[in-house]
């Protein structure tokens, strides 16, 4: 029972990339950044429960700040536990504002609790052809993918424009290169820790059949990822809820 429990423990804490978990976890080439709109990027902190099966297991928070020369840092933390188990992650993205677009420069990925520690290190050159190194790893080609968690800053955008349909291109937590796509499946009007706050929801299109990834991003805070839910072969693997949210 051990062994199922710390599965399903450690499937709840990916990050909100997916990271959006996490890792939950989106980005789209910079080349398909259309500039005619303006990022949102006003800085914020926005703090989540995390819930197994209706249970309180944890928390996360997501960060955005400006460090300065339009520079800016993303941060997402988690920790969760149950029983003996527990789950402690951070990611943490720096990257540019471009002509308004999103440029990755460093992300930094670390992982600690039950089970193995991770630790990520992944590079961004935009020198000459541009190179992404994943550090004691692989070495790829730029072409404008994003780190883990940074399509959310474009996602944003995105969606205030009206899209309903995208693909992102983006190096994951393992440092392996990957496709998402996103698809805006509704509006909804959720009862969050946070409060009553419309959303719109969006379904996270990946290779895997067997998991279904769901995302919700309020207009009213500049589309913010207010909640995350994730099932594996129909069960609920995790689920992701605003509590707080404040301007910087």
């Amino acid at each position: 029972m051990s062994k199922n429990f710390q599965n399903l423990v450690m499937q709840t804490t990916k990050p909100l990339g997916l990271s959006f978990l996490l890792a939950i976890s989106l980005n789209v080439a910079a080349s398909q950044t259309d500039s005619t709109a303006q990022l949102p990027l006003q800085p914020y902190k926005a703090t989540y429960t995390a819930y197994k099966w209706g249970d309180d297991v944890g928390e996360a928070n997501i960060e955005l700040s400006e460090l300065g020369n339009q520079q800016y840092s993303l941060i997402y933390t988690s920790k969760v536990s149950k029983f003996f188990l527990s789950d402690k992650r951070s990611e943490h993205s720096i990257f540019t504002i471009d002509d308004n677009t999103v440029v990755p420069s460093e992300y930094y990925y670390n992982r600690s609790g039950t089970g193995p520690d991770k630790e990520l290190k992944v590079t961004f050159s935009h020198q000459g052809e541009g190179k992404i190194s994943v550090e004691n790893g692989d070495t790829f080609e730029w072409n404008g993918e994003f780190d883990n968690q940074i399509y959310r800053i474009d996602l944003a955008k995105r969606l205030a424009q009206g899209e309903t349909s995208l693909d992102y291109n983006f190096v994951n937590y393992r440092g392996e290169l990957r496709h998402y796509g996103v698809q805006v499946v509704d509006e909804e009007v959720l009862s969050l820790p946070y409060g009553k706050i419309e959303t719109v929801k969006v379904k996270l299109i990946r290779e895997s059949k067997t998991r279904e990834t769901f995302a919700w991003f309020a207009p009213s805070l500049n589309y913010t990822l207010v909640r995350l839910q994730q099932f594996k072969e129909g069960d609920e693997q995790g689920d992701i809820k605003l509590r707080s949210f404040e301007m910087q």
